[in-house]
């Protein structure tokens, strides 16, 4: 019924085909109302495994970090960073199944596979962004617990990587957070892994504010942009516009797939959200994904999470990967008083399939982009 329901969508829209730069072709498939997951069952027992999969400046670290704040979960930040920092002369069509093997180690707590990336005798120290897992941080990973990065690299930087395999067993879930995927293909093994209760929790945000965000740090991203463009010698003035093309056409792609006439192993086990809907209603939209991914809320996590979203902070671009109290429905919307309305145009141009397909309505205007009144996110009716 789910499949028959999407494909009478598509021909009301006469499957519209949209033809963007590079060649191209993109389905648009209408409604947010197909944004909505398939019904899930509960995940049976034994161990959950999560894949937290976006973009760079989604949301990410803070969506990361909701995981991370649960006592039930092991957490890691980006582990294929790794793969891409040791390889960072190549692209990423070439490096999808290294990424995707290194995750399928992970997920069964198995770490050695971290020996071809890092140093001899690698430390819990030489895991990318390793502090920012709570599990990592505590026993029996570390011998203590810490109460904030700033102990737990003092504490904890030292234990070798057999601690946070053993760490690892002793969670109910383990959640990967990644940016480096753009087709859902290469994950088709993992969901197909009988020994893998596996989920995608796919988090996307309106490419305007991606693209401001990028813009504060984009010295940071060098190096990923190029491997996201497979080494392209792409004009400065257009690579920007280039990756985010690339970013929009992967979400439109991830979505496609896993909502119109999936594969059967994929049913109840993908789940869309929109960081501007996080941001407007944080405790009702992340116990919902709690509940996607077999995770109750707690106390501590809700009182988190209000003081993450409830904050005075603005952002800066020397917070640009940190997680620290702000006012999460007005960083959201920076974008509309920060960005030309020449370089909005333009990314609506690339990314106008995304954008239907997400419910993110364009501008025609700069006045109409900066009228905060006028709602450029809501969900589009069925």
């Amino acid at each position: 019924m789910q499949t028959l329901k999407y494909r009478c969508r598509l021909q009301v829209l006469q499957g519209l085909v949209l033809t963007p730069p590079e060649g191209a072709v993109v389905v648009l498939f209408y409604s947010w109302y197909a944004s909505v997951s398939p019904h899930h069952s509960a995940p049976p027992e034994g161990k959950v495994h999560i894949l937290l999969l976006s973009s760079w400046r989604s949301g990410s670290s803070f969506m990361g970090q909701v995981f991370s704040q649960h006592p039930s979960v092991f957490y890691l930040m980006e582990p294929a960073w790794h793969v891409w920092s040791t390889n960072h002369k190549s692209g990423a069509a070439v490096l999808r199944v290294s990424v995707r093997d290194l995750l399928w180690s992970l997920y069964k707590c198995d770490f050695s596979v971290m020996n071809a990336y890092l140093p001899e005798n690698p430390h819990l120290s030489s895991l990318f962004m390793w502090a920012r897992s709570q599990a990592l941080c505590s026993p029996p990973a570390c011998t203590v617990k810490s109460a904030n990065e700033t102990q737990c690299h003092q504490e904890c930087h030292t234990q070798s990587l057999k601690k946070a395999e053993e760490a690892c067993r002793t969670y109910t879930h383990v959640v990967l957070k990644e940016t480096r995927f753009f087709e859902l293909e290469s994950l088709y093994p993992l969901l197909q892994d009988p020994n893998l209760n596996f989920r995608v929790v796919h988090l996307v945000r309106d490419p305007r504010a991606v693209m401001q965000s990028r813009e504060q740090s984009a010295y940071l991203l060098q190096s990923d942009s190029a491997i996201v463009l497979e080494q392209r010698n792409v004009p400065d003035a257009e690579k920007q516009y280039k990756v985010i093309q690339e970013i929009c056409r992967s979400h439109l792609h991830i979505y496609g797939r896993a909502i119109f006439d999936p594969p059967p192993f994929l049913e109840g086990r993908y789940k869309l959200v929109r960081f501007e809907d996080v941001t407007r209603n944080p405790l009702t939209e992340l116990n919902n994904i709690y509940e996607f991914a077999g995770l109750k809320m707690t106390s501590e996590v809700d009182e988190w999470i209000h003081n993450m979203t409830h904050g005075k902070g603005k952002g800066s671009w020397n917070e640009a990967f940190k997680i620290t109290s702000r006012n999460a429905a007005e960083v959201s919307q920076a974008w509309r008083t920060l960005l030309p309305h020449s370089k909005v145009r333009r990314i609506q141009e690339v990314c106008k399939g995304a954008m239907l397909l997400l419910g993110y309505r364009t501008v025609d205007s700069e006045e109409e982009q900066k009228r905060l009144d006028i709602d450029l996110s809501a969900p589009v009716e069925p």
